[in-house]
């Protein structure tokens, strides 16, 4: 072996070459000064000094020189267009999961992905809850509804032959009555859990309450204007105002409601279904599927539209006996009564389909509607009862026979009272009260005293 100057041995290779001697150098800086330093070098090897050696960021750990990484799960290969083996890994987003490592698919309708995106899981169902806030306030409303409107049947029933109770009509009193409680009872319908016996339920007394309701109050007001109506022409009674005549027009047009329903039942029978639009946010994880009856908006409209056209001719009807004095008859608290409700309806249209694009649809929808039929009837119970109910009972003296008169009396005092007070048009609402009826009122008889009204049962 020969031996150099520099003491190290001379050898050459098979080639007859020398071996390379080759010194590594880095580039580093150190307190903002540039250098290259000596970090190893080759002889027949590499030899490397980790420790002298710098990295980015300050590490020392050597960084891995490879194409790319393995991907997570819930993440797929994306192959680098010309690097067959490099790729970049791509999450599986939204309601993708993992089918294998190259593709991410969507889950099914009716479910999710789980945490990691490798699978798909069922998504969970929610419906209104009776202990949830939306529940709580209506079913409230409706219990006390219910205890009032009961507490104003066991009134009437106990006074069924008094004069308050006759002259407001007892036959048509009870219709309406029933179908008060059926608006109230509604609510309890709304809020159970949807099946096929709770969705037909739904279906038939929704919108039969209100047809009720309003038929009884349309049928009222009808009688009242033809009665006038008729007197201005003719002292004659017109036809079909006898109470019997009263309940069979009544439930004739709330029977066409019943017609309507059972020919929706017969186009598309009832069911209950599980909607997964309503509540299918961008993140699945707040994802709800939800348990509702099958009746979309456009059926709810027409399953509310006929106790609509009801109701805004019973107040066109209201507005037309508005001058008829008000001693002769109730139209007046009718009037009240359905300018309540029209404006508690136009309040709840906008609110109602305003919210189709909320995730809380469901709860706002359906707490909207039981509310406004809630409050509906309560308009009609306390503008059209609670004042007969306080005289009755707490009043038991003005609850005394009244003076009837026939109806060609009736009619004529109504129709001649602006030629005996040309004041008169010009009082409130058109009241016609008379000089002739005031006198009748006021007057007194040596034995007793006797009260002179001339109301619907006068009629």
């Amino acid at each position: 072996m020969t031996i150099g100057i520099a003491g190290n041995p001379v050898l050459f290779n098979e080639n007859g070459d020398a071996p390379g001697r080759y010194e590594i150098y880095q580039y580093q800086i150190r307190n903002r000064t540039a250098e290259y330093k000596i970090i190893g070098h080759w002889t027949d090897q590499l030899h490397l000094n980790v420790r002298t050696m710098q990295w980015p960021g300050g590490v020392r750990r050597i960084p891995s020189s490879i194409c790319s990484h393995p991907c997570q799960a819930g993440e797929r290969k994306k192959i680098v267009k010309g690097i067959p083996c490099c790729w970049h890994c791509e999450r599986c987003d939204g309601y993708q999961y993992q089918a294998d490592t190259y593709t991410c698919k969507m889950c099914r309708f009716d479910l999710r992905p789980n945490v990691n995106h490798t699978g798909c899981v069922p998504i969970p169902i929610v419906k209104l809850e009776w202990s949830s806030p939306w529940a709580v306030i209506p079913v409230l409303i409706a219990v006390v509804g219910i205890m009032a409107t009961v507490f104003v049947v066991v009134t009437f029933v106990r006074y069924n032959d008094t004069p308050i109770v006759k002259a407001s009509g007892r036959e048509l009193s009870y219709v309406l009555l029933t179908g008060i409680f059926l608006c109230y009872a509604t609510t309890f319908l709304m809020i159970s859990t949807p099946d096929v016996g709770i969705c037909s339920l739904r279906r038939i007394f929704l919108g039969l309450g209100m047809s009720i309701s309003y038929a009884a109050l349309l049928t009222k007001t009808n009688r009242i204007y033809r009665i006038f109506e008729q007197g201005s022409m003719s002292v004659s009674a017109p036809r079909l105002i006898s109470p019997a005549s009263q309940l069979v027009i009544t439930f004739s047009l709330a029977s066409v409601q019943l017609l309507g329903v059972c020919i929706w039942f017969g186009v598309d029978p009832s069911k209950a279904i599980i909607d997964y639009e309503d509540q299918r946010t961008s993140d699945p994880v707040m994802a709800r599927g939800v348990l509702k009856c099958d009746i979309s908006d456009l059926s709810l409209i027409c399953l509310l539209g006929y106790s609509m056209l009801l109701m805004v001719t019973c107040t066109v009807y209201a507005i037309k006996t508005r001058g008829v004095p008000e001693t002769f008859n109730e139209a007046k608290p009718i009037g009240f009564t359905m300018y309540t409700t029209c404006i508690i309806w136009l309040a709840f249209i906008p609110i109602f389909f305003g919210t189709s694009q909320s995730t809380e649809k469901m709860y706002i929808q359906t707490t909207t509607l039981t509310i406004s039929v809630s409050l509906s009837a309560s308009v009609s119970l306390g503008l059209l009862y609670m004042p007969k109910v306080y005289v009755v009972l707490f009043h038991p003296e003005q609850n005394v026979p009244k003076r009837t008169r026939s109806l060609k009396a009736v009619v004529t005092a109504a129709t001649m009272s602006n030629k005996f007070n040309p004041k008169a048009g010009l009082r409130p609402n058109g009241e016609a009260k008379t000089e002739l009826c005031e006198s009748l009122e006021t007057q007194t008889f040596p034995t007793k005293q006797t009260y002179i009204s001339y109301s619907n049962h006068a009629i």
